[in-house]
């Protein structure tokens, strides 16, 4: 069976409310027990350096996000769980990405321009208190996600460019020094939930609307009494478009529940009688982590130890990868050149490539070119990205061998003969 690698990030920016939950805590947990994925779940720290200057707010959410991860049934035996920071690997390649990819792809992230167009408003200068971590926060959340060739990154509509520029940055890479990446897709899960918050915008601390995830069950059951509703008194009917308390009440509910409390809408319960509802409802979930997450959060030895596990089980990967990302560009023990290299981009232009890419029917092809750009192989069509990176590899570590296995999924052009091909295959190996 393949298997799909999943990466998902947190930023610790803060005490993680039902918001991230339903939003990622709880599908990442869940995804996480499929047997055909490889899952990576790492705490962003470096990521939360770019807004927060307080280095003990940093060090506490960090915390309190792993401790609900793990209260939340995550499990550091069958998944990679780390902490961005413990792995060095990831700010060297954040270097060697920034150095191929252009500045006028990161003028176009959404973060950089409404900062500027922000200042424009208020008759500033454009790039006025723009530090360079925002500027940069896509070269180094695609450093992340190409550090272990995740397959599918799950995101919200509002990261997805994010995902899309990672993609072009790792395409660029293996223009240039041949095929090291896996073009990461973003994975966007229509069923899980954006939850409303108590005034009805979307659940956010910068709102002060949220409700925190581990609140004790008081708490909790005030939060959930000042949740906002209209005017309608018992026995009135009542529209469930619209209601956060329905929209939280139905990410929590399975789906007999949801149908029960649309009709009691309908039947004009009591907003009284709904809140109670759904604070019984939530509770009933979240009880049984509470206790996990307290006993977590007063061992924080623990929690440590199993990040620190996490990262020398990433470093595995991320080792060794790094070492031949270093070699590709040039970084190398010069006891290895046996004569003078030649000019860099003659040395470029000398070797057949392969280019992976999309096509509009959503699958992955990838072809080989001779130095001169004529096309020598055309793949069929891929379900994933992986797939076709996955068949690449296997031409340039076998050369004719794998060319003679898969023959069924490539085609020759026109006037090219196969001999042509097995020369540029032999070309890279001997490269390699």
């Amino acid at each position: 069976m393949s298997t799909t690698r999943f990466l998902t990030g947190i930023t610790p920016s803060g005490t993680p409310h039902l918001g991230n939950y339903v939003g990622s805590i709880r599908p990442s947990v869940q995804a996480s027990r499929r047997a055909d994925v490889e899952s990576f779940y790492f705490l962003a720290d470096y990521h939360a350096l770019i807004k927060i200057d307080e280095p003990a707010r940093i060090q506490r959410s960090t915390l309190e996000i792993a401790a609900s991860w793990l209260a939340a049934g995550l499990d550091p035996e069958r998944v990679t769980f780390y902490r961005q920071s413990d792995i060095p690997e990831i700010p060297e390649l954040t270097w060697l990405l920034t150095c191929v990819t252009s500045k006028g792809l990161l003028n176009r992230a959404h973060a950089y321009k409404a900062a500027v167009d922000q200042n424009l408003a208020a008759q500033q200068e454009p790039d006025f208190s723009v530090n360079a971590g925002l500027f940069m926060y896509p070269v180094l959340m695609a450093a992340d996600i190409l550090m272990f060739n995740a397959h599918q990154v799950p995101v919200g509509r509002d990261q997805v460019q994010h995902i899309e520029m990672a993609r072009d940055i790792a395409q660029r890479f293996n223009h240039l020094y041949g095929e090291h990446f896996t073009p990461p897709e973003a994975a966007i899960e229509e069923s899980v939930a954006t939850l409303p918050g108590l005034d009805g915008r979307k659940m956010s601390k910068s709102y002060d609307n949220h409700i925190p995830l581990f609140a004790p069950r008081q708490q909790l059951k005030k939060l959930i009494a000042g949740i906002v509703t209209d005017s309608r008194a018992p026995g009135e009917a009542k529209e469930t478009d619209g209601s956060a308390l329905f929209q939280i009440y139905q990410a929590f509910a399975n789906a007999e529940e949801a149908a029960a409390m649309r009709q009691a809408y309908a039947d004009g319960i009591g907003w009284a009688d709904a809140k109670q509802m759904l604070f019984e409802r939530i509770d009933l979930e979240i009880s049984p982590l509470r206790e996990r997450y307290a006993a977590l959060m007063a061992a924080p030895d623990k929690i440590e130890e199993i990040l620190l596990a996490g990262a020398e089980k990433a470093r595995k990967v991320a080792t060794p990868f790094t070492a031949e990302l270093r070699r590709a560009v040039g970084l190398r023990d010069l006891r290895t050149a046996a004569k003078p290299s030649r000019d860099v981009k003659a040395s470029k232009t000398a070797l057949p490539a392969f280019k992976q890419y999309r096509e509009s029917d959503g699958q992955f092809y990838f072809k080989l070119s001779d130095p001169g750009g004529r096309v020598l192989l055309q793949s069929a069509g891929f379900g994933s990205p992986h797939e076709a990176a996955k068949a690449i590899a296997l031409l340039r570590q076998n050369g004719t061998l794998a060319l003679t296995e898969m023959k069924p999924l490539l085609q020759q052009p026109s006037g090219v003969s196969e001999d042509q091909v097995s020369l540029a295959l032999k070309q890279m190996m001997a490269a390699e």
